[in-house]
């Protein structure tokens, strides 16, 4: 009996192209299933705050220590406090909350150099994908709080600037923290990006520099002074759209 596939499998060239197809395929399946799952442990965690710097911090650098403050103020505020889960800065957000009364929930991802899990820990998520990970940072947090960081740092930054100038997302409090690292980076945005007309002169008043924690708070409060902390219906169905 003639099969067509005899020839496919006789080739291996086209035998190891078809595998390869193959496990793209079931690798939507892995994808859906990281969504569901984080989903399901995030989705009753409001209000909560993303907190995000570099991996390389040292526990005895100063930004190591006001992250740990500004986390467990917010902590102690009402917010559950979402990071990386990895070292660094992002230790320093999950250890403020985890002393604090709200829940310390960590991101986790894998990565060949600089990330572990850390062990100041409530909720622990872990992902395979950058991007899973991204938009669960963006849906489950009522604001960021960036603090001085690299190119991750940077990439979720932008990503938050991005959806929320084009309305993909609700609007939130994006705060930068330490105005001596970010000025430079604002100063661009104004001398290049508004002179040139890529962005909007308004557009600068998405992000907001507070260096003093309490401040960081009271701006996150004042935000949301003539609305509440839980998504409407609308910021609901944007966000299905991540």
């Amino acid at each position: 009996m003639h099969n067509e596939k005899l020839p496919l499998l006789a080739d291996p060239e086209k035998a190891t192209h078809a595998k390869y197809n193959a496990r793209e395929s079931w690798r939507m399946f892995e994808i859906m299933s990281e969504f569901v799952s984080s989903t399901e442990l995030l989705s009753g965690i409001r209000p909560a705050v993303s907190i995000f710097g570099s991996a390389r911090t040292s526990p005895d650098h100063p930004n190591y220590e006001l992250t740990e403050r500004i986390a467990r103020k917010l902590s102690d505020a009402g917010f559950a406090v979402m990071s990386g889960g990895g070292p660094g800065v992002m230790e320093a957000a999950n250890k403020g909350a985890f002393y604090g009364i709200s829940p310390s929930v960590g991101l986790n991802i894998q990565l060949p150099h600089e990330q572990h899990d850390n062990p100041y820990q409530d909720i622990s998520v872990s992902f395979s994908h950058f991007f899973v990970r991204k938009v669960m940072f963006v849906k489950y947090a009522s604001a960021y709080v960036v603090m001085p960081g690299g190119f991750g740092t940077l990439d979720e930054l932008m990503e938050a600037l991005t959806l929320v100038q084009t309305g993909k997302t609700r609007k939130i409090p994006i705060i930068l923290v330490q105005s001596g690292f970010w000025n430079g980076l604002l100063d661009w945005f104004r001398d290049a990006l508004v002179a040139e007309k890529t962005i909007s002169p308004e557009d600068l008043n998405l992000v907001k520099v507070i260096d003093d924690p309490e401040a960081v708070v009271c701006a996150i409060f004042d935000h949301y002074e003539t609305q509440g902390f839980e998504p409407t219906a609308h910021d609901r169905e944007i966000q299905l759209y991540l």
